[in-house]
């Protein structure tokens, strides 16, 4: 499946069960009265709002190449996750204000079969939704859909201390229902903050990990013709990654020679899923530049310009 539809997909499965939740949480709160299963309505409806964002942006990201945009329109990507963001940090909100008005008029004594079942099962629901989402973000780096995964793990936490509430209401400690909707609260805030975190490096232009540049050297240094590596840049433009660096070969080597160099190195390059553009600079290896630098990277080959 190609990462276009694979995405798509996945933000209208979520969008789904996101829909079904709130239907089955708001319905119990209704009956029950329980702050704790209301908190998880409502952080059900921010992941509802939400959805519905991430499945137009990801829309709008997995649309092709334009005049306007000729990269694509990954690069739109990293705002979905901060709308993301701003949407659960302000069900946190909402939710951690109902749990102390709660607290301070009286908390509702909870014991219904059916509150616990809701929370059991979305707990439930919400792990494998987190374990899906967390394999197709690191299968097709994608950023908004990690946001997704994020918010999932952290549903799980919070559906598991909203049913920690209603249990203790139903024998006999009503007040750890709103306190248990104070702990769903704060796990909802630390999800959208960690969504920030993430995402900001990818509009900031942050370099990748390092054993992604090792990777990038390697695949530069395996080829026969290619003698060192050095000023290896790589950085993130949105989810996805450009690369500049500097080969060196034989200075005597042709134009053409030169040109099916460069095309081997970047097309090898390229493989690797999260780069996109690759731009090369070829140096004679006679030169020896950049030798004694913690920057550079050879083959092992003396390369002084004596021989």
């Amino acid at each position: 499946m190609d990462r276009n539809t694979a995405l798509r997909r996945i933000g209208l499965l979520v969008l789904g069960i996101n829909g079904v939740l709130v239907v089955a949480k708001g319905g119990v709160y209704f009956a029950t009265g329980s702050i704790a299963v209301g908190s998880e309505a409502v952080n059900s409806i921010a992941d509802g709002v939400y959805s519905l964002v991430v499945v137009g942006g990801l829309y709008v990201t997995t649309q092709p190449p334009d005049p306007d945009h000729p990269h694509g329109h990954e690069r739109i990507e990293p705002f979905v996750s901060l709308f993301v963001a701003l949407g659960i940090l302000a069900a946190g909100i909402a939710v951690l204000y109902n749990a102390v008005r709660s607290i301070q008029t009286g908390p509702v004594a909870v014991g219904e079969l059916s509150a616990i079942a809701v929370l059991a099962g979305t707990a439930v629901v919400k792990y494998l939704l987190y374990r899906y989402c967390l394999r197709v973000s690191r299968t097709y780096h994608s950023p908004a859909i990690e946001a997704t995964a994020l918010d999932n793990r952290a549903d799980v936490l919070t559906a598991i201390a909203a049913l920690i509430g209603v249990l203790g209401a139903s024998v006999g400690w009503p007040v750890l229902d709103p306190v248990a909707g104070i702990v769903v609260s704060l796990g909802i805030m630390y999800t959208g903050i960690e969504i920030v975190v993430d995402n900001v490096g990818y509009l900031v232009g942050v370099a990748p990990s390092e054993e992604l540049r090792k990777e990038i050297v390697d695949r530069a240094l395996s080829h026969p013709d290619v003698y060192g590596v050095h000023d290896v840049v790589p950085h993130h433009v949105g989810p996805e990654v450009d690369v500049s660096l500097h080969l060196e070969i034989e200075g005597d080597r042709s134009f053409t020679d030169a040109h099916d160099i460069e095309t081997d190195v970047v097309e090898s390059i390229r493989e690797i899923t999260e780069v996109d553009d690759v731009f090369v600079h070829l140096d004679p290896k006679e030169l020896g530049e950049w030798k004694d630098t913690d920057s550079s990277y050879t083959d092992g080959t003396e390369t002084d310009g004596t021989e």
